[in-house]
């Protein structure tokens, strides 16, 4: 690898840290001028639009009809619950308590992994677990200056259903790059949100610019240009180097936070995002995650069709 080639590949990893650090407090801004319904919806409907128009030249193929059923359960969970769980959650919680109780995302994915796809769990993943749970617990109780914050528990939810997104995204990119299986998703996501269209062109109209240019900002950069670049990043770096990248997304999103919103996070808080990052870590540093290649080597392609290499996301992967 050239220095120069190094050195981009390097500069789209931050770039994807940066982008999904910053969803964090863009979202709360788009909250309070939209609402959580059309927030959602705006986001998802933006995102699918984007990535359907780059799809053509990113090598998207159409997906197999065996897949739609995976392809629809990985959009209502993954996409919609997740939109819909975290908007209401940042109604609640500040921007980054938020980002680091959804760092425990990668737990709830292997503990499905464990009980729906017979992946094994070993001791220090169990700690591991019990780590990262224990400052959750922690982030929850350090909520605000009342104490214990029931919108906490709403973000975890949000994290359990990102978990299950990863553990049903695990099968098909066996078949399918990982920015063929962001479009799918966010495209089904946008379907299943579409109930939330009729609030979504209520308050539209009388919206502050701020909360749009927010909403834009979500859909187009840490959705849709997000998945692009983490996907050229991953598929040239050497994987834990990659995943090791997203243990910054709350520390940079608590930066970000202060600039953008003045929020200043409670000592406690801090402290859980901490024990969580910790808890992580250690689950990552005792599991050997295959990368996207080794996945895909075991799986048959279609008949006449490509298994498209690199632009793939590994399978437990957290993202605003």
């Amino acid at each position: 690898m050239s220095s120069g080639t190094g050195t981009r590949n390097f500069l789209a990893l931050a770039g994807v840290v940066v982008l999904w650090a910053s969803a964090f407090p863009a979202i709360r801004v788009a909250d309070e001028g939209l609402g959580v319904a059309a927030l959602s919806f705006l986001r998802l409907a933006i995102a699918a639009v984007a990535l359907t128009a780059v799809a053509p030249f990113l090598g998207v193929r159409c997906p197999r009809r065996g897949d739609l059923p995976l392809i629809a359960l990985a959009g209502a969970t993954g996409m919609t619950a997740y939109q819909v769980l975290l908007n209401w959650g940042e109604v609640h919680v500040s921007a980054g308590t938020a980002s680091m109780l959804i760092a425990i995302a990668p737990v709830f994915s292997l503990l499905l992994g464990r009980a729906f796809l017979s992946e094994a769990l070993t001791r220090r993943v169990i700690i591991g677990s019990g780590v990262a749970l224990g400052g959750c617990v922690v982030v929850a109780l350090g909520g605000g200056s009342t104490g214990f914050s029931p919108g906490a528990l709403v973000v975890l939810a949000a994290a359990v259903v990102q978990g299950v997104y990863h553990s049903v995204s695990k099968p098909l990119l066996r078949h399918y790059s990982g920015v063929e299986v962001a479009t799918y998703a966010m495209v089904a996501g946008m379907v299943f949100a579409l109930p939330l269209l009729p609030a979504t062109l209520e308050v539209v109209a009388g919206a502050p610019s701020e909360a749009l240019v927010s909403v834009a900002y979500l859909g187009l950069l840490p959705s849709a240009v997000g998945f692009v670049i983490w996907g050229y990043a991953v598929a040239r770096l050497p994987l834990a180097v990659s995943t090791a990248a997203l243990y910054l997304v709350p520390p940079v999103a608590l930066v970000v936070s202060f600039v953008w919103l003045s929020e200043v996070p409670h000592l406690l808080e801090v402290t859980g995002g901490a024990v969580i990052i910790s808890g992580v870590l250690l689950i990552n540093h005792g599991s050997r995650a295959a990368t996207p290649r080794e996945d895909r080597s075991q799986a048959t392609p279609r008949p006449q069709e490509r298994v498209v290499e690199g632009s793939s996301v590994p399978r437990r992967l957290p993202h605003p």
